[in-house]
């Protein structure tokens, strides 16, 4: 399910932008369902409710505040950095390393950014797991955000002016489709990865949103081959 890229479409592009959970690496790794499984447990304990309960009021912050820890931040005004250390405590065995993905990045021309909603640390370990963590220019994360999670425009603001980011030579890679919408209006091409052989009834971790469809420029479920077909026609 891999759109192919317009050579065009990238020819001006000099900053390259990518979210990282289940976009760098594939969904089908199940490492984040190690951190959800963890902000489950971590809400459970915080206020003393089972798990099924605990997880519905997970989603519900979610939903409501773009990220578990924003809604509990409002809500509950727990301590961030706890949070961040314990459901970030996690095997990253699960991740491959893919030198096909290394490669792609390391090809393509200008700089290379990880603009996630995690921390730096998790990033960090993330993407040296996959064998990619020395092709970044930097990592953007919740920290450096403030802790306000994308998809507020305010976050976008402050990536873009902490690295002069200009939008129309920007591209984003995103998992989800809401946060590719505030990249869309400045000017940014947009990607939205999807699982591979993504089927039309998955719905938890990447979210299809119809009011969104206008956002994304392309789809794709192969990032590495993505990436290698844009870098093959430059």
């Amino acid at each position: 399910m891999t759109q192919t890229p317009d050579a065009s479409r990238f020819a001006h592009v000099t900053d390259w932008v990518f979210d990282l959970d289940n976009t760098l690496y594939p969904h089908h790794t199940n490492l984040f369902s190690q951190i959800d499984v963890r902000m489950t447990a971590y809400v459970s304990e915080l206020l003393t409710l089972s798990r099924e309960d605990a997880r519905a009021l997970q989603k519900e912050l979610y939903r409501e505040h773009g990220t578990t820890l924003n809604g509990l931040m409002k809500r509950y005004g727990i301590d961030p950095d706890d949070f961040l250390m314990k459901v970030h405590d996690i095997d990253y065995s699960w991740l491959v390393p893919d030198p096909v993905l290394g490669a792609a990045i390391h090809q393509l021309p200008g700089r290379r950014f990880i603009f996630t909603n995690g921390d730096r640390t998790h990033a960090e370990r993330a993407a040296r797991q996959l064998g990619i963590l020395d092709h970044f220019d930097d990592i953007f994360d919740i920290v450096a955000a403030d802790l306000t999670p994308k998809p507020s425009h305010a976050t976008y603001e402050k990536f873009t002016t902490l690295h002069s980011v200009i939008g129309t030579n920007a591209v984003m890679f995103e998992d989800i489709a809401r946060n590719l919408a505030v990249p869309k209006k400045m000017g940014m091409t947009t990607v939205l990865v999807v699982p591979n052989n993504f089927e039309p009834t998955f719905s938890e971790i990447w979210e299809s949103d119809p009011d969104h469809e206008d956002d994304v420029d392309y789809v794709t479920d192969d990032l590495a081959g993505f990436l290698g077909r844009i870098v093959a026609d430059r």
